[in-house]
């Protein structure tokens, strides 16, 4: 009989579940997607309910089931922390002990009360840790059979990041930095002095960076103030944070926020206040230190390695701009990072560390390139399901029997400057929509980026748009020969398709800088003349790639905005359901799902029945 194993992450934030059966990654979901609650901490009963039932297995049928790291271990730091930093935290230790002791140090038991609900059966339970989780998480499935791995999030039990060495089935850990010195935690309490919230919001920071003045004497007052009183950076990427400045450890907060007002001379903004350039040039600072101490750490792990191959996991592996730089500096010949590199794909890495280390499998790299499968990992529905939910709604809709006409009647809509929701398929694992839980729109369009993020998203306006690009056309826009399928690579720009700066352009205000016309897509092109790439094979996703053919063939571009379909404070749709809500909910044009298409002017009847936007409480 085959072998399955269940992977689980869960209790910080960003919960999820993975199934694997043989070895071979079958499914893998985001709780949040279920409960509708954003980065949902709590166990993913939902998630592990859904690979269960996609890998037509019970819960007694399991192997094992994999927890994404040790508890116990994490106990233990948290003790040795409080009694380190002694009397200080006594508020936090007072909040966080009591918790620990009722629940979480039996964590075998709240697992195993949790298990009961998916059903009866004694299945062993496994605790890899954290690192090891995410490094498992990047080695296994990336397309290398020998590779280096780097690890970079906030904090696991004690590590922040580790290097490793990955070949065959076997992971050797060869360096790790411990708590409280994280380069995760760092960017994280300038998310938080920023006015972003912290464990959410580290790619706005990241987004606001491209907004900062590199020349200002702000910014490299900033800059120096890093380098002098908050950080000691390392030539081998290791660091120490001076902790007189960071409450992190044992505070309920990231910042001494007096200290840190003091040094900086700007307050912690408030989270919804006005964006100043101080903090544009502040998030510009530390996004360059970021992406110095990443560098600094790829070169470590090179020549402790001495692989030509890297794979990189843990949350910092999203800043996709410091990836970026990685790709640009040829310091390896090739590079993978893993789609879920946070929390979430934790459940995956600790699953697949559990079948090659636990069941000592070898892997099978050969005839399978991409055993992430594009990380369409998750749910997907049938026409009768979306039919039902026309019915329930009373909602109007085409039906084409013919995709190749719908696929020429959407992109006869983008062309017309129309904003589309796509739904097909199974849906993402790893926060990116990549083209089936997609809001699409013309990149050539310059008023794009501010519909979609004021009347679309209801977020920001300073925010980027990725495209997604035809793998073939990459060359043609963006200065690239590799494939970026999940959207981790922020990229230049092709020269001749930029536009020149006006005069005295970095004085200008925020909104006067992004709407300036950049490029022959402006809807795509970051203020700093950039793009988070994601780009489409045809054989990875026929039916997206289907739709960016007919359009570039009406149009003679093979390249589309694409964002997650959401609104901001809400997770990615993942049914039908969800979809339909969120369409009438914004000001969308039209909805595709599946091989049905909604045009919101049909709908008037039912937006005049139905308050959305006061019946979803959106802002």
């Amino acid at each position: 009989m085959a072998e399955a194993i269940l992977g689980i992450s869960a209790y910080y934030h960003d919960s999820a579940a993975a199934l694997i059966i043989d070895g071979e990654i079958i499914a893998a979901a985001h709780e949040e997607r279920f409960t509708r609650k954003k980065h949902d901490a709590s166990f993913p009963i939902n998630a592990a309910r859904y690979v269960l039932e996609e890998g037509g297995f019970t819960y007694s049928d399991l192997t094992a089931v994999a927890f994404y790291d040790k508890p116990y271990i994490k106990f233990e730091r948290l003790l040795e922390t409080y009694h380190a930093f002694a009397p200080k935290g006594l508020k936090s230790f007072l909040s966080a002990i009591p918790v620990w002791i009722k629940e979480k140090l039996f964590m075998k038991k709240m697992l195993n009360d949790e298990f009961a609900k998916l059903g009866k059966g004694k299945v062993p339970i496994l605790f890899p840790e954290h690192h090891l989780s995410h490094a498992a998480s990047a080695f296994y499935p990336s397309p290398f059979e020998e590779a280096a791995i780097l690890t970079i999030d906030g904090v696991g039990e004690w590590a922040t990041s580790t290097i490793c060495y990955g070949k065959g089935k076997d992971i050797k850990i060869i360096k790790e930095l411990d708590f409280p010195h994280s380069v995760g935690l760092l960017y994280s309490a300038f998310t938080y002095y920023t006015g972003f919230r912290v464990n959410s919001g580290e790619y706005k920071l990241m987004g606001l960076a491209p907004y900062g003045n590199s020349l200002s004497e702000e910014t490299k007052r900033f800059i120096g103030i890093i380098y002098k009183e908050l950080v000691d950076i390392r030539t081998d990427g290791s660091i120490l944070l001076n902790m007189k400045y960071f409450r992190f450890a044992t505070g309920l907060k990231m910042t001494n926020d007096k200290k840190w007002e003091e040094l900086f001379g700007i307050p912690p903004r408030k989270e919804e206040s006005p964006i100043t350039q101080s903090y544009m040039n502040m998030a510009l600072a530390i996004q360059q230190l970021t992406e110095e101490i990443v560098l600094k750490l790829v070169k470590t792990t090179k020549e402790l390695t001495g692989s030509n191959n890297l794979v990189m996991a843990g949350g910092v592996a999203l800043n996709s701009v410091a990836n970026g730089k990685i790709l640009e500096k040829k310091i390896f010949d090739d590079i993978w990072i893993q789609p879920a590199a946070g929390d979430a794909g934790g459940a995956l890495g600790a699953a697949l560390a559990a079948w090659h280390i636990w069941k000592d499998k070898d892997r099978n790299i050969i005839n399978n390139p991409d055993s992430m499968k594009g990380a369409y990992l998750g749910p997907e529905f049938t026409d009768r399901q979306i039919e039902n939910v026309a019915r329930k709604y009373n909602a109007k809709y085409i039906h084409f029997d013919n995709f190749e006409e719908l696929t020429k009647k959407v992109a006869s809509l983008l062309d017309k400057g129309k904003v589309v929701g796509w739904f097909q398929g199974r849906m993402e694992y790893g926060p990116r929509a990549l083209g089936n839980r997609s809001i699409l729109g013309d990149a050539r369009n310059p008023e794009m980026q501010k519909k979609m993020n004021l009347k679309i998203k209801y977020r920001e306006g300073f925010r980027p748009f990725a495209p997604t690009v035809l793998e073939e056309d990459m060359g043609v826009y963006f200065e690239i020969d590799k494939p970026s399928p999940y959207m981790l690579l922020v990229i230049p720009v092709k020269e001749e398709r930029k536009s020149p700066e006006p005069s005295g352009y970095n004085d200008l205000e925020l909104y006067d800088r992004l709407y300036h016309l950049r490029s022959d897509v402006p809807a795509i092109t970051h203020i700093d003349y950039s793009a988070r790439i994601q780009s489409v094979h045809k054989d990875t996703n026929p039916k997206y790639w289907s739709l960016i053919n007919e359009f570039k063939k009406l149009t003679g571009y093979g390249v589309i905005v694409n964002t997650s379909f959401n609104v901001r404070g809400e997770p990615i749709v993942c049914t039908p359901d969800d979809g339909f809500r969120c369409f009438m909910r914004t000001e969308m044009d039209y909805l595709v799902m599946g091989n049905y298409l909604f045009d919101k002017t049909d709908q008037k009847k039912l937006k005049d029945d139905i308050n959305w936007k006061e019946e979803f409480k959106l802002d």
